[in-house]
C-alpha cells in the first residue's frame, strides 16, 4: 500500500472517530438541553394546576389547562417521589401515539391523597433531534467527501517533490558523469531529503571512480608481470638441456601464472557488468550465434564423444555482443567440461528461453549458490566466476537465469 493510501486511512479513520464521537456528544447534550427545557415547561404547568386548585378549590379537568393532558389518581401513599420521564399519550385532536414528557407527584385534596401526572407534548424536539441527527450525518458526509478529495489532489500535489526525488533516484546511474540534480522545495523536510541525496550520490560517485581506477589500475598493473613470467617461462620451456623434473615444475608455474591471467580478466569482466560498464547493443540473431558456438566448440564435443541435441527457434536479443558471446561460451563449456564421456547435451531455444542441459554428475547442484562467486565442484579446475558472470550478464539483460536438476539432467534456463 502505498503512503498516500496509509495517510488517506489513518486520516478518514481518526477524522469519522472524532465525528462519531461528537456527534454522540452533541447529540446527548441536545437531548439534556431538550429535556431541561420541557422540564421547566412541566414546572410551570406544575405551578399552574396547584394554582388552580388553590383558587377553584377543584381538580382541573383536561381542557382547563391549555391542550396538555392532567390526571389525578387516588392513592393511599402519603407522598408521591416527583420524576420526569418520556412518555408517549394519545392526543384526541391528533391521530396516533404522540411523543411527550411528563411530570409525576402527589398532592393532597379534602383528606385525599392524589398522584397526578402532566403530559406536554414533545413532538416539536423530537423533530429538532431528528432534524439535527439528520444534518450532522450529512455534515460528517460531506466532511469525509471533502477530505478524500484534499487527500487525493492537494495532498498528491504537497507529495510531487518527493515523488520527483525518488525518480531521480531511480535515474540516478553511478557510472554516468552527470550530478544528481537538486530541487527547490516549499518543505523544508523535503529539501533536506534533498540535500541529503545530493551528498550521499556525489560521495557515491565519487567511492565509484576512486575504485574503478584502483580496478583498472591494479589489473593493469598485473598483467606485465605475468607478461613477463609467461614470456621467461615459454623461454625456458624451450631450453633443451632442461631436466624433466624442472620440467615439470616448470609447466605447473605456467599453468598458475595462466590460471592468474585468466582470474585477473574475469574479475575486471565482473566489474565492468556490475557497473554497466558495456553497452554496446546491437541487435543479434541467438540461433546463428549458438550454431556458430558449436561449430568453434565441435573438437572438444568430438574428444569426450559427446552428443548434441539442438531445437533452436529463431529468436533475435538486444544485448551487446561481447557479453553474448561471454554468456554462451561459458554455458557451453561448462555443459562440455562438467559432462562425461560420451554424454549428452540438449539446448532449445524458444521465442522466450533458452534451455542447455547436460549429464554428468548424479547428484544435483546447489541451486542458489552456483552462482555465488569462487563456487565450484571439487574436481573443477576453473576459477569458480564462470556462473557468476553468467547470472550478472543475465541480470544487466532484465534475463533471469534458473538451475534445476531434471531426469538426472544438470538444467539451465535462461528467461527473457
Amino acid at each position: 500500500m502505498k503512503l498516500a493510501a496509509h495517510y488517506n486511512k489513518v486520516n478518514i479513520i481518526v477524522t469519522l472517530s472524532v465525528l462519531v464521537v461528537g456527534a454522540v456528544i452533541y447529540f446527548f447534550a441536545i437531548n439534556t438541553i431538550t429535556n431541561n427545557r420541557l422540564d421547566e415547561e412541566l414546572g410551570e404547568e406544575v405551578s399552574e394546576v396547584i394554582s388552580y386548585i388553590q383558587q377553584y378549590k377543584q381538580l382541573p379537568k383536561q381542557f382547563d389547562i391549555d391542550e396538555n393532558q392532567v390526571e389525578f389518581i387516588k392513592t393511599n401513599l402519603l407522598n408521591s417521589k416527583p420524576r420526569y420521564f418520556d412518555t408517549t399519550y394519545v392526543n384526541p385532536r391528533k391521530s396516533g401515539d404522540k411523543s411527550g414528557r411528563a411530570f409525576e407527584g402527589g398532592l393532597s385534596f379534602k383528606g385525599d391523597n392524589y398522584r397526578f401526572r402532566i403530559i406536554i407534548s414533545s413532538e416539536s424536539t423530537v423533530y429538532l433531534k431528528q432534524i439535527i441527527t439528520a444534518i450532522t450525518l450529512i455534515l460528517m458526509l460531506v466532511v469525509l467527501t471533502i477530505l478524500s478529495l484534499a487527500n487525493r489532489y492537494l495532498l498528491n500535489d504537497l507529495w510531487k517533490p518527493f515523488f520527483g526525488l525518488l525518480a531521480h533516484m531511480k535515474a540516478f546511474n553511478v557510472s554516468e558523469s552527470s550530478s544528481f540534480k537538486l530541487t527547490n522545495n516549499k518543505v523544508d523536510e523535503f529539501n533536506d531529503l534533498d540535500n541529503a541525496i545530493g551528498v550521499m550520490s556525489s560521495r557515491v560517485k565519487n567511492d565509484f571512480q576512486n575504485l574503478k581506477h584502483f580496478t583498472e589500475n591494479a589489473s593493469h598493473e598485473m598483467l606485465t608481470p605475468l607478461a613477463v613470467i609467461t614470456s621467461k617461462l615459454d623461454t625456458l620451456i624451450q631450453d633443451e638441456t632442461l631436466k624433466k623434473e624442472h620440467f615439470d615444475q616448470i609447466q605447473d608455474i605456467y599453468g598458475a601464472a595462466g590460471k592468474l591471467s585468466r582470474l585477473n580478466q574475469s574479475l575486471l569482466l565482473l566489474v565492468k557488468i556490475e557497473n554497466n560498464l558495456i553497452a554496446d547493443n546491437d541487435t543479434l540473431n541467438l540461433q546463428q550465434l549458438i550454431n556458430d558456438k558449436l561449430r568453434q566448440f565441435q573438437e572438444l564435443l568430438t574428444s569426450k564423444e559427446i552428443q548434441i541435441y539442438a531445437e533452436l527457434e529463431d529468436k533475435e536479443v538486444v544485448v551487446s555482443k561481447y557479453l553474448i558471446d561471454i554468456l554462451l561460451n561459458n554455458l557451453l563449456s561448462n555443459a562440455i567440461r562438467h559432462n562425461q564421456v560420451k554424454g549428452n547435451i540438449n539446448i532449445y531455444l524458444t521465442g522466450d528461453r533458452l534451455v542447455i542441459q547436460n549429464s554428468g554428475s548424479d547428484v544435483p547442484l546447489d541451486g542458489e549458490a552456483i552462482f555465488d562467486r569462487f563456487q565450484k565442484g571439487s574436481t573443477s579446475d576453473g576459477a569458480g566466476l564462470g556462473l557468476t558472470i553468467v547470472k550478472n550478464i543475465c541480470n544487466v539483460c532484465g534475463w533471469d537465469m534458473q538451475y534445476l536438476f531434471i531426469n538426472n539432467l544438470h538444467t539451465f534456463s535462461i528467461v527473457f
